[in-house]
């Protein structure tokens, strides 16, 4: 399986040019968009998200990671290999918290370069067609990385921030929720947040906190859209 993860948005011929380019080289192979409007330009937010939603990938399955605001600078092109599934994308920090919490990792620079390369969508012209030499069964076309050498920025193991909203005005954010207590009460926004395991135990109209499906800490609003009605963005910082 081949699985997107960008910031390109559903609207627009990105995602289907990419698409486009998997059926081609590698034809036949499934392709979901796990995450196909992470908030643009923001690695960060990005990290956290990556290895919440793509640990429910099939072993060996190719994720293509693309929020590149450096595309066509120096930074440097890479796969990583990391809980039995490949990454492929930037070497730009996206990767730090997914190599932060495996056991085992490789990572490769991608010196293969294709006849045309743009200078703007190297998620289509450089990241899909690696993409789908791995799907092929072909090793990463470059050279092996000591991972300790990729970028890292110094983030926070969990990050007390909104990372992504979706279209209920959920509030997904940084945190894991295995490392908070059920009793623990989150205060966003100046509003004070108690937990709830589901939707149905909340009261109508009152902001909770919850373990989302992937794992992380999300603030809600039941039956309403909680960043509208406390004025949430993604990077808004919250305290436990």
């Amino acid at each position: 399986m081949i699985a997107t993860f960008t910031d390109f948005g559903v609207p627009g011929p990105y995602l289907g040019q990419m698409h486009a380019v998997f059926q081609h080289q590698a034809p036949g192979v499934p392709v979901v968009d796990i995450f196909p409007d992470l908030p643009a330009f923001n690695i960060k937010a990005a990290a956290y998200l990556l290895p919440a939603y793509s640990q429910y990938l099939p072993e060996n399955s190719i994720c293509v990671c693309v929020v590149d605001p450096g595309v066509g600078t120096a930074r440097r092109a890479t796969v990583v290999h990391s809980d039995s599934r490949w990454y492929v994308g930037p070497d730009n920090g996206l990767f730090s918290i997914l190599i932060r919490r495996t056991a085992s990792v490789q990572a490769f620079i991608i010196d293969w370069r294709p006849g045309q390369l743009s200078s703007s969508f190297h998620g289509r012209d450089l990241f899909a067609p690696v993409a789908a030499k791995l799907a092929r069964g072909e090793p990463p076309p470059g050279k092996a990385l000591d991972p300790a050498q990729l970028v890292t920025p110094d983030w926070p193991d969990d990050l007390a921030e909104i990372v992504y909203l979706d279209h209920f005005g959920n509030a997904i954010t940084g945190l894991r929720a295995s490392g908070i207590s059920t009793n623990a009460t989150i205060e966003i926004a100046g509003t004070k947040c108690a937990f709830r395991r589901t939707f149905g135990e909340a009261e109508p109209g009152t902001p909770f906190w919850y373990e989302n499906a992937n794992g992380l800490v999300e603030i809600a609003l039941a039956n309403g859209h909680a960043a509208r009605e406390l004025g949430l963005e993604v990077a808004t910082a919250l305290s436990v």
